[in-house]
C-alpha cells in the first residue's frame, strides 16, 4: 500500500506523471482537517501543532503542518477519535423521538446534536454542515439521511423524482379494510383538492400500517390516516428508496453510507 504522506512536489522527478499527479491532490495536514470540520484554518493548524492529531495510526503523532497528504482514502486521528478523509459526507441516522429536524429547533432538541461535531462543522455553500434530506417530525423516529451533498438532497427530496419512503403506522383504532383500500386509492387533504394516495398500503396487526409514500407533504402521514377516520399513535420511517433501517443501528446512533447505497440512491428509477 502506498504511503499517503507525499514528499514535497520538487522533489518529484520530472519524468513521473503519476506522482505529479498526486501531489497535484495533494494537501496541508490542518487543510484536510479544514475540509473536514474540524474548526477554522487557525484551529485546524493548532491541532496539528499541538501534537494532537495522528496519520495511519493512533500513536503516529504529525506535528508538522507542511506536511501533505493525499486525501483520498486517508485515515487520521483527532484526539485519538478515528476519522477517514471523505470529499462528501453521506450518513444514516436513527433518529429517536424527542428531536427536531432542525438547525434551529424551537422546542425540542436538534437532531444535529446527535452527530459529532465535525459533520455539523464541515465547510459547504449556503449551510455549514450535513443537512437532512427532508424531515421528519419531533414524534416520528426512523431512518434519516443526511449530506453535504446539494445534488443528492434534491435528488432525495424533490417530490418528480419519486422516491418511495416506506413508513410503520401504529393507529389508535384498529385498521379495517376499506381504510387501505382508501388509501390507496387516495384521500383528499385540507390544502389541496387533488386526491393523494399511497404507493403501497397493508395493514399490519389489528392496529398497525405499512405505508409508501412518493411525496411529501406536511404531516402527510398523520393526515392521510385521519381522513381515513383513524389516528396515529405512533410513527416509524423504515425505509427510503433502496435503504432499510438496519437493525443493529439503535436510536441516536448514525453510520456512514457506503458508496454503492449512494448510488443506489442516485440512481434514476
Amino acid at each position: 500500500m502506498r504511503n499517503p504522506q507525499l514528499s514535497p512536489i520538487g522533489a518529484l522527478p520530472t519524468g513521473d506523471c503519476g506522482a505529479v499527479a498526486a501531489m497535484l491532490d495533494a494537501m496541508q495536514l490542518p487543510d484536510i482537517l479544514f475540509t473536514q470540520g474540524f474548526g477554522t484554518r487557525r484551529v485546524c493548524l493548532g491541532l496539528v501543532q499541538q501534537g494532537r492529531v495522528s496519520v495511519g495510526g493512533p500513536a503516529q503523532v504529525c506535528a508538522d503542518p507542511s506536511a501533505v497528504f493525499e486525501p483520498e482514502g486517508l485515515v487520521f486521528y483527532v484526539e485519538g477519535q478515528r476519522w477517514e478523509y471523505r470529499h462528501r459526507a453521506y450518513l444514516m441516522l436513527y433518529k429517536p423521538a424527542g428531536f427536531e429536524c432542525s438547525q434551529r429547533p424551537s422546542a425540542w432538541p436538534s437532531v444535529y446534536t446527535l452527530l459529532p461535531a465535525p459533520l455539523r462543522q464541515r465547510p459547504g455553500g449556503a449551510a455549514s454542515g450535513v443537512q437532512a434530506v427532508g424531515r421528519l417530525d419531533q414524534d416520528t423516529t426512523g431512518l434519516l439521511l443526511l449530506s453535504d451533498d446539494g445534488a443528492f438532497i434534491h435528488r432525495l427530496s424533490s417530490p418528480r423524482h419519486h422516491v418511495p419512503k416506506v413508513y410503520e403506522v401504529t393507529c389508535r383504532h384498529p385498521v379495517s379494510e376499506p381504510q387501505v383500500q382508501r388509501l390507496l386509492a387516495g384521500v383528499v387533504l385540507d390544502d389541496d383538492p387533488r386526491p393523494v394516495r399511497a404507493d403501497a398500503c397493508e395493514a399490519v396487526g389489528s392496529h398497525g400500517l405499512r405505508l409508501t409514500l412518493t411525496q411529501g407533504k406536511y404531516h402527510q402521514v398523520k393526515r392521510m390516516v385521519a381522513a381515513v377516520s383513524n389516528r396515529v399513535e405512533a410513527l416509524h420511517r423504515s425505509r427510503i428508496g433502496p435503504i432499510t433501517l438496519p437493525a443493529d443501528l439503535a436510536p441516536g446512533q448514525w453510520r456512514w453510507l457506503e458508496p454503492e447505497q449512494v448510488q443506489a440512491l442516485m440512481a434514476k428509477g
